[in-house]
C-alpha cells in the first residue's frame, strides 16, 4: 500500500567503541516506522556513516561525513561509551564536531552516555577527554544515560515522539481525490513504555494512551476543541484545552488517562469551525 509521508533523516553519531548501541538506535527507528509510519505519515530514515556514506577523495573524511549526512539531518542521536573519539581539524573528535554543527543549526540533538561497566583495556586518555566533554556539554542542556541497549531503544523512541509532537507536519497530496472540506477520524492507541528500574535492575513499565485525530479532508479546521461525553466516562483528556487548528492532511495526538471501567462506551466529541460554520462530530473510542 502506498501513502504520502514526510521523510526524516536521523543521524546516529558516536565513536567506534559502541557498535551494539548504534545497532540498537537503528533498530528502534525501524520499529517506530513499523508501528507508526502509516498512521502518522512519517518515515524515519537512519543514517550511519559506515553504511550510508559514499567513498570520495578530496577532503578530510569528517568533512565528507558532514556534507553527505550530518548537514542534511533532521534529528541527531549521539552516543558515547568510554571513548571521546578521534580528533578532526575542526574539533576534539568527529562525534563532537557532528554534535556542535547540528546544535549550531538548530537541529534537535539527543545525547546519551553509557553507564555500563568500563572495559578492562580502557584508554584512560580517551576516558578523561570524554569526562571533560561531558562536564562542558551539560551546561548546554539535558543529557541522557543508558545502562543497556533495551533501555536505549526506549529512550530513542521517547525522543522521537517528543520531536514529532513539536514539529508541525502537513502532509497533503495535491493529486489526492480524498474528501472535500474537513473530514475527521479518531483512532485510539496505547503504548507500553519503560518507566524506570527497580533496585534489582528489573524494568517497570507504564501504559500511555492517546487518540489520533486526523483531518483527511482538503480544508483546515479552526477553533478545534474536544470533550468527553457520558455520565460516567472512564477517561479524561489531558493537556492544553485551548482551541487549536488542525490543517488539511494533519494529524494530532489527543492524550488521555483511563482511570476506571464504567461499562459505558467512551465518546469524544470534536467541535470546530469550518468556513465560519460551527460543526461537531462524535466518535466512539472505547
Amino acid at each position: 500500500m502506498s501513502f504520502t509521508a514526510s521523510i526524516l533523516r536521523v543521524v546516529i553519531a558516536s565513536p567506534s567503541d559502541i557498535t551494539e548501541a548504534r545497532d540498537a538506535v537503528e533498530r528502534a527507528l525501524h520499529n517506530w516506522n513499523d508501528a507508526n509510519s502509516i498512521s502518522k505519515h512519517i518515515v524515519l530514515l537512519p543514517w550511519r556513516w559506515e553504511t550510508a556514506s559514499v567513498p570520495l577523495l578530496g577532503e578530510h573524511p569528517q568533512s565528507q561525513i558532514n556534507e553527505q549526512g550530518v548537514d542534511s539531518a533532521d534529528i541527531v542521536i549521539a552516543l558515547f561509551g568510554s571513548r571521546l573519539g578521534s580528533p578532526t581539524p575542526g574539533s576534539v573528535s568527529g562525534t563532537v564536531e557532528e554534535i556542535e554543527r547540528s546544535v549550531a543549526t538548530g537541529k534537535p540533538v539527543h545525547l546519551y552516555f553509557s553507564t555500563a561497566p568500563l572495559p578492562r583495556d580502557i584508554d584512560t586518555a580517551q576516558l578523561d577527554g570524554l569526562r571533560e566533554f561531558r562536564r562542558q556539554i551539560r551546561q548546554q542542556g539535558l543529557l541522557g544515560e543508558f545502562s543497556n541497549v533495551a533501555q536505549l531503544e526506549n529512550e530513542v523512541w521517547k525522543a522521537i515522539e517528543f520531536d514529532i509532537d513539536k514539529l508541525d507536519f502537513t502532509v497533503h497530496d495535491p493529486g489526492s481525490t480524498g474528501p472535500h472540506g474537513v473530514s475527521f477520524s479518531a483512532q485510539p492507541h496505547e503504548e507500553r513504555e519503560l518507566k524506570d528500574y527497580d533496585k534489582r535492575g528489573r524494568a517497570r513499565y507504564t501504559t500511555r494512551y492517546w487518540i489520533e485525530i486526523t483531518n483527511s479532508g482538503d480544508k483546515d479546521a479552526t477553533d478545534v476543541t474536544f470533550e468527553v461525553l457520558g455520565e460516567n466516562p472512564s477517561m479524561m483528556l489531558i493537556g492544553d484545552d485551548e482551541p487549536t487548528t488542525i490543517h488539511a492532511g494533519q494529524a494530532r495526538q489527543l492524550h488521555v488517562i483511563h482511570y476506571f471501567q464504567s461499562g459505558d462506551p467512551d465518546i469524544v466529541r470534536i467541535h470546530w469551525d469550518e468556513n465560519g460554520e460551527k460543526k461537531q462530530k462524535d466518535f466512539h473510542v472505547g
